[in-house]
């Protein structure tokens, strides 16, 4: 075992490499040769060890499990033509995630345990970053309450660590909606806006309903009238009235997507009106049935850019105009084209590993 900036790094003996099919990916079941791993315990941190993925040791009394102190990040790092692997505005995951540790009182990550550690880890496994649209290594740092003990309190004792998963698209076929009138998924003062566990269990029931009415995902609206836009399964959601792009304002309810503030900045770069505002579903089915609704599409990291082909909100259901040059089509381009290292990064957001 070697060291590298406080880091202890242990290699893998045989890569699973060539025994790995790329063509034929699922999304986040194949993981790559390593992961990091770092304990918070007396109130500070172990040193990062990065150390052949594998199982972890848990008792049945870990904390996670009963108190359910769970929090976790999306990323993704992109290879270019020239073999240079790229981050994309990891610093903003870094914040959120210890806005999300702060809200369910778990210890914030130092930067040079998560940033360090992510890059190390990334450029040791960088084989793993295939070049090509559509294909990236998805990163996925998370922390959980490791302490054992069934006493309702937070835990004294935390573990972090960063799995990665090469990916290709997340999508594929048609992706149409319904909006929610019955379900939430989250609320005022609640924890909507962490990347928690929690938050995504709590939706499964209600987008397994949606599913068997035969659409892919839900739209939330908000806890208390059901009446106003809120995001779209995993995915903050933007709606196109006319030549306007609109998009509800973060709150505590809603993620504040890094994809989503990329793709505002970018439709600011492109000219294009952009309010971040309350945005009631009876102005969404207004606008369908003038002929002013123009696009539905949802942003992550994982899926990038999805546009909405149809929705349900009760008995009324729309489909989507079918349009040459959409907003959604021009805003994924430019944002994969930053990521993949073919466009000028005129923000400063990719970093190079």
């Amino acid at each position: 075992m070697n060291h590298t900036h406080q880091i202890a790094i242990d290699k893998v003996r045989n890569s699973k490499l060539d025994s790995t099919d790329f063509e034929n990916l699922t999304f986040g079941k194949t993981f790559t040769d390593h992961m990091l791993e770092c304990t918070w315990k007396d109130g500070s941190w172990s040193k990062v060890e990065i150390k052949p993925y594998g199982p972890i040791m848990v008792e049945p009394s870990c904390k996670v499990f009963h108190y359910g102190q769970a929090i976790f990040e999306g990323m993704k790092a992109f290879k270019d033509e020239n073999d240079d692997v790229f981050l994309f505005r990891p610093e903003d995951n870094w914040i959120r995630f210890n806005a999300s540790a702060k809200r369910l009182a778990m210890p914030e990550v130092p930067e040079e345990v998560f940033m360090d550690g992510l890059k190390e880890l990334v450029n040791l496994d960088r084989d793993w970053v295939r070049k090509g649209d559509g294909l990236s290594l998805y990163l996925r740092p998370f922390m959980i309450a490791s302490e054992n003990g069934v006493a309702a309190a937070p835990a004294t004792e935390y573990k972090f660590m960063i799995v990665m998963s090469p990916a290709r698209s997340y999508y594929s076929g048609d992706v149409r909606v319904v909006i929610a009138t019955e379900y939430s998924r989250a609320a005022d003062g609640g924890i909507g806006y962490a990347k928690a566990a929690g938050n995504y269990a709590a939706s499964f029931y209600p987008n397994s309903l949606a599913i068997k009415e035969g659409y892919q995902q839900i739209i939330w609206t908000d806890a208390a009238t059901h009446e106003y836009l809120e995001e779209a399964g995993t995915m903050n959601i933007f709606v196109r009235i006319g030549d306007k792009l609109l998009t509800a304002p973060h709150n505590d309810r809603i993620l504040n997507g890094v994809t989503r503030r990329s793709i505002i900045q970018i439709a600011k770069d492109m000219g294009i009106d952009v309010e971040e505002r309350r945005v009631s579903i009876n102005e969404i089915n207004e606008a369908a049935k003038n002929g002013e609704l123009k696009e539905l599409f949802g942003s992550g990291t994982a899926a990038v850019v999805v546009p909405i082909k149809g929705y349900k909100h009760n008995d009324f259901t729309f489909e989507l105009p079918v349009l040459e040059n959409s907003y959604s089509s021009q805003f994924k381009k430019a944002l994969v084209d930053i990521q993949y290292n073919r466009a000028p990064d005129q923000h400063g957001w990719r970093v190079k590993i």
